[in-house]
């Protein structure tokens, strides 16, 4: 079987057009992290009016060199003041009031004295000091924030600000795990064997999808047979977006997940990439759905599933994966084992700006080592094309927290 370059496999998920996004209105406050499939256009200025930026005395900026001026009235915030600001007068201000008509500067209370109806000039102000001019926030008709935008705190004040109480999002994509193989034990389920090893995958499956924007479907493991699989991941894609299995995707005499996809009517994106760890990775598309098959040693699934599951998760939002690759120099040397495409777990640090790695504490051996991903850990991306690196070379690293 041909192995297909680590490059090529990346550029077919991200030339995957999705037909049919699907979008829900959410109540403003639980849009937190979801994508906006909206772009949010304000309908008035803000502020509408020249408003107070600071507690003071709103005047005519003339009338500063009098030195005195009478205070003519108050105007608290949220008042809607008839009073104006005429000749030698002064309107007390606050914080978030509507300037007096007739004002065009508000002198601090620092810069005055009171001397019963009266205040002493101090200091003096430039023209229209701590006055909000209308639109200085934003103006009627401008895009505040873009669709595709991922929603945080910042973005949910923009919108209370423009009472927008349910914004469109699109939904997150439902995600079902299974883990195949007859020698898996769920959690707390008592050992009777001493083939029988705990699963892990499916749980850290789980807290991926969670942790990555996705809603995960917990189906668990099931036994190495070709009709339990067929029926599991059959169920699995009417119930979701994304199926995604670990284990039977190799070659071995137990291996049916890659034809139970087939079986399914799926398109086959790609199976086999030149990649270290998880090289019989498989990714296939029934309309807008997905079927992930990831290896099964813990180690592979994990770094696989950052590398094909999470890009679909985002695709199927509009959005973008939140994982970064930055240039770091490597404290220790590396050995480029194979003509492949590598994301060797290290130690990372950020010092002085800069981004270091080392290997400290790190195991080489199978793709089973999960502890491996343990600590401050990224991913050291090294391409088939690259060799061996010594202390001090600059690195690419797959920052994945």
């Amino acid at each position: 079987m041909a192995f297909m370059h680590f490059n090529e496999s990346i550029e077919i998920l991200e030339n995957i057009t999705i037909k049919s996004y699907k979008k829900e209105k959410k109540y403003l406050t639980d849009t937190l992290g979801y994508v906006l499939a909206e772009d949010i256009i304000t309908d008035h200025n803000s502020p509408e009016f020249p408003t107070s930026a600071m507690d003071g005395y709103a005047v005519k900026h003339e009338d500063l060199a009098l030195g005195h001026l009478k205070i003519s009235s108050i105007n608290p915030a949220g008042s809607d003041l008839r009073d104006e600001v005429i000749g030698g007068c002064c309107i007390k201000t606050f914080t978030g009031s509507l300037m007096p008509m007739g004002a065009d500067t508000l002198i601090p209370i620092e810069n005055v004295s009171v001397e019963g109806d009266e205040i002493s000039i101090k200091e003096d102000v430039p023209f229209g000091f701590a006055v909000r001019a209308i639109g200085e926030n934003y103006e009627k008709g401008q895009t505040l924030i873009t669709k595709g935008t991922k929603i945080d705190f910042a973005e949910i004040g923009v919108m209370a600000s423009l009472n927008i109480v349910s914004p469109l999002v699109y939904e997150k994509p439902r995600v079902a795990i299974l883990s195949t193989g007859s020698e898996l034990l769920e959690l707390g389920e008592p050992q009777t064997s001493n083939a029988q090893i705990r699963s892990s995958n499916n749980y850290i499956l789980e807290a991926m999808v969670k942790k990555y924007d996705g809603i995960p479907l917990q189906l668990g493991c099931i036994l190495d047979n070709k009709e339990s699989i067929l029926n599991a991941v059959e169920s699995a894609l009417i119930q979701s977006d994304i199926v995604v299995t670990t284990g039977g995707v190799s070659v071995g005499d137990f291996d049916f997940v890659k034809d139970v996809i087939v079986e399914l009517g799926c398109e086959v994106l790609f199976k086999g990439v030149r990649v270290k760890p998880g090289q019989h990775i498989m990714v296939a598309k029934k309309e807008d759905k997905f079927i992930v098959a990831l290896p099964g040693f813990a180690y592979s699934s994990t770094v696989t599933a950052l590398l094909y599951l999470l890009p679909l998760i985002a695709k199927l939002q509009n959005g973008k994966s939140s994982l970064r690759i930055v240039e770091a120099t490597l404290k220790d040397g590396f050995n480029k084992r194979q003509k492949k495409a590598e994301f060797t777990a290290c130690n990372y640090v950020l010092e002085h700006g800069q981004y270091f790695v080392d290997f400290k504490g790190k195991k080489s051996g199978s793709s089973a080592i999960l502890t491996n991903m343990l600590g401050s850990t990224a991913l050291l991306v090294t391409a088939e094309e690259d060799t061996s690196k010594v202390a001090g070379d600059k690195v690419q690293i797959l920052l994945i927290d």
